[in-house]
């Protein structure tokens, strides 16, 4: 199996998928065509396409793929903002497509229609969990963002974490200042550092890095606890309560 986060825009990947002779490959959120064709042109074989979400950022290249490979499939969430004629996909679905299979998880909060792909020790997850941090809300509510986080969370700790973005290191600037003491998160700040500098992506991370690192997925933890106090001039009530207040902090968040 080859996993390859191909680098788009600014700070996007588009993620890969084939078998080990590069054949029947699955993409994830393509948001532009020239770094697939550019792939194919290597010896892949595009099978399949899975899109989280309708954003232009992880949608932008499908109908450039479709013209070259007409005929193929593309899955994506129940969204009128999703071009039509694509196959829809709601949570609870399995996908089966060239011998790979994926489950679907609804987990809105970045957008209502998001969702989630698993399957093969994998979680393609778009802008809902990042490396270190969690996407901002732009259509759904701390609650729900929350719930979907925490269903992500609740995967086996092994689960190789694949979204959307290269954010690890803005990330981590936030997370050091939330969690100063953790020691798991200094390792994956130094390990992050490491990579970027030689032009290589931080991800996929583990979803055990995350449960250790991760402050959104840490709400419950004394230490975070502490810190949005301190930053807020009260305690948390709950989880959510936690959760919406780290959000907050991050949105107006500048290093």
């Amino acid at each position: 199996m080859q996993l390859t986060p191909l680098p788009a825009l600014s700070d996007n990947y588009i993620w890969t998928l084939a078998a080990d002779n590069g054949a029947r490959a699955l993409i994830v959120d393509p948001s532009e065509a020239g770094p697939v064709f550019a792939a194919a042109d290597a010896g892949l074989h595009p099978a399949g396409v899975l899109l989280t979400h309708h954003h232009g950022d992880h949608i932008g290249g499908v109908p450039a793929l479709l013209e070259r490979w007409p005929g193929l499939p593309v899955f994506a969430p129940d969204d009128d903002r999703i071009p039509a004629g694509y196959r829809r996909v709601a949570d609870g679905a399995a996908i089966d497509v060239a011998g790979w299979h994926f489950d679907v998880l609804a987990v809105p909060g970045h957008t209502r229609s998001h969702v989630a792909y698993h399957g093969h020790g994998l979680i393609f997850c778009g802008d809902t969990l990042f490396s270190l941090g969690c996407g901002r809300m732009f259509e759904g509510t701390a609650e729900q963002m929350h719930a979907s986080l925490s269903r992500l969370a609740a995967l086996p700790p092994a689960t190789r974490v694949c979204c959307g973005h290269e954010y690890t290191l803005a990330n981590a600037a936030f997370a050091r200042v939330v969690e100063p003491g953790n020691p798991a998160l200094q390792r994956r700040f130094e390990e992050a550092t490491a990579m970027r500098a030689t032009g290589r992506p931080t991800l996929p991370s583990t979803l055990a890095d995350e449960l250790a690192a991760n402050p959104f997925l840490r709400v419950d933890r004394p230490e975070v606890r502490a810190s949005l106090a301190r930053e807020t001039g009260r305690a948390p009530a709950n989880d959510v309560d936690a959760f919406a207040a780290l959000r907050r902090w991050k949105d107006g968040f500048t290093a």
